[in-house]
């Protein structure tokens, strides 16, 4: 609970090889899984960058952002932000959490409003299509039936792989230029 409201906290922490290279913490709205505040951390940039969507306010390395900055970085992030306002959205760095919450079918479109908070891609609403079904390799040789649910832009494919059987983002392939690729996959444990 947060300021009386049921929230959930989703922590994220990015590695390359062995080291971390980012972390985040999101805070969302248990009912409708409407963000409340974003705080992350990147290796590459430096510094934290905090957002409360509550009291509508973004700060970096503890200094506030605000319409007075000039600098060019800052001036882009505060517009990003202030495009979401007033809207509702997603957290697109939430969007493994936000899928399962889809009625998956063949063919289907979603059109989802996405914000990615404290950077400079602004409010936009992002269409991803069921563009098949395919098997993924689990366990122990077991197959999982999976949704393939496709968003493409010039230079960027991300094909994610949701089980049509509990509905969970098991693994994510993304094609971007000069053949790269990156993936995210759902790791399992036991207690």
């Amino acid at each position: 609970r947060q300021n009386g409201q049921e929230v959930i906290t989703v922590t994220q922490e990015w590695e390359d090889k062995d080291t971390i290279v980012h972390t985040v913490q999101s805070v969302c709205e248990a009912k409708s899984f409407r963000p409340l505040q974003h705080q992350f951390w990147w290796k590459q940039r430096g510094g934290e960058v905090n957002v409360d969507l509550v009291a509508n306010t973004l700060a970096q390395q503890g200094q506030a952002i605000t319409e007075a900055d000039t600098a060019k970085a800052k001036k882009r992030m505060w517009a990003a932000f202030k495009s979401a306002e007033g809207q509702f959205y997603f957290n697109w760095h939430l969007d493994m959490e936000v899928f399962p919450l889809l009625p998956y079918a063949e063919g289907r479109t979603f059109l989802v409003p996405f914000y990615d908070p404290g950077t400079s891609s602004p409010f936009q609403t992002v269409a991803y299509t069921v563009t098949g079904s395919g098997k993924l390799a689990g366990y122990n040789g077991q197959e999982v039936d999976c949704w393939l649910l496709t968003h493409q832009t010039p230079g960027n494919k991300e094909v994610f792989w949701v089980s049509k059987k509990n509905q969970e983002v098991l693994q994510l392939v993304q094609e971007l230029p000069n053949d790269v690729k990156r993936y995210k996959v759902k790791m399992s444990f036991s207690l």
